[in-house]
């Protein structure tokens, strides 16, 4: 069985960490197979929607650690795989926030470490009830600091920094009052849930969703008038499309849109 499955249903792909022996750690051969689904992706023009979940009992357990630590045997002491590791997921986490097509994580179990960095790389996440987040590096004596990226901003920075000095893990509570997460639902109902989501998200006319998700991030790094002013060619843009001017007609004439994308 391949480390990470790729199932497509319509327009929604579905990404599953499968090494659940391992809690699907990001070990070195599945940040590979992670950026090569995420290049694959980036070039998918039929794919609308990707969920991001984990087989067994956690959805991801961060980085493996056996492999970090066997680094230490190279001459530097581990320095130059280490800073290799830290780039290749670095480039997996943003990949995920650049790809054109919202990302949903499906979440259970535990999130932790870089795989609440994960989470909160995700443009959605929907969670089991009873899952647990955690930055919790510093209980080993590693402050998680590539994975504060994300989530410091995700949730306000005083529960993040909270979060990373302490090592105490979230409740899918305090993740969905916080906005780590959009949802929390039973673990049954879980799979269900981030399809529905999926589904909704999908059914839009996908080029407007493209093209709102990369003005989404590149305006929150924006002054409010430099963002204002970005935003306001994007709307431009978007609407002088054909099926922009189709939708609009649709609605006010209460009709479905005969959308061509």
């Amino acid at each position: 069985m391949p480390i990470l499955e790729r199932h497509d249903t319509g327009h929604i792909a579905h990404l599953r960490l499968n090494t659940p022996q391992n809690l699907n750690a990001l070990s070195d051969e599945m940040l590979a197979a992670l950026q090569d689904q995420i290049d694959a992706l980036a070039e998918d023009r039929d794919t609308r929607v990707v969920i991001l979940s984990g087989e067994g009992r956690a959805f991801c357990a961060g980085h493996d650690l056996k492999q970090m630590q066997a680094a230490r045997q190279a001459d530097d002491d581990g320095r130059a795989y280490f800073a290799d590791l830290f780039r290749r997921c670095a480039s997996v986490m943003a990949g995920l926030t650049r790809l054109p097509q919202p990302v949903i994580a499906q979440v259970h179990g535990i999130a932790t470490a870089a795989g609440c960095q994960m989470v909160a790389s995700c443009d959605m996440a929907v969670a089991a009830r009873g899952t647990r987040f955690g930055v919790n590096g510093v209980n080993i004596g590693l402050f998680c600091s590539t994975p504060m990226v994300a989530l410091s901003r995700n949730i306000p920075r005083k529960k993040a920094f909270e979060m990373l000095t302490t090592g105490r893990f979230m409740t899918t509570e305090e993740a969905e009052a916080t906005g780590l997460i959009n949802a929390a639902v039973p673990e049954a109902e879980l799979a269900d849930a981030t399809r529905t989501l999926a589904e909704t998200v999908a059914s839009k006319l996908s080029a407007a969703v493209k093209i709102g998700k990369s003005a989404f991030y590149d305006q929150m790094s924006m002054p409010l008038d430099e963002a204002y002013a970005y935003t306001g060619e994007v709307m431009v843009e978007n609407m002088l499309w054909r099926d922009t001017d189709e939708g609009i007609s649709a609605f006010l004439e209460k009709r479905a849109p005969d959308w061509a994308k």
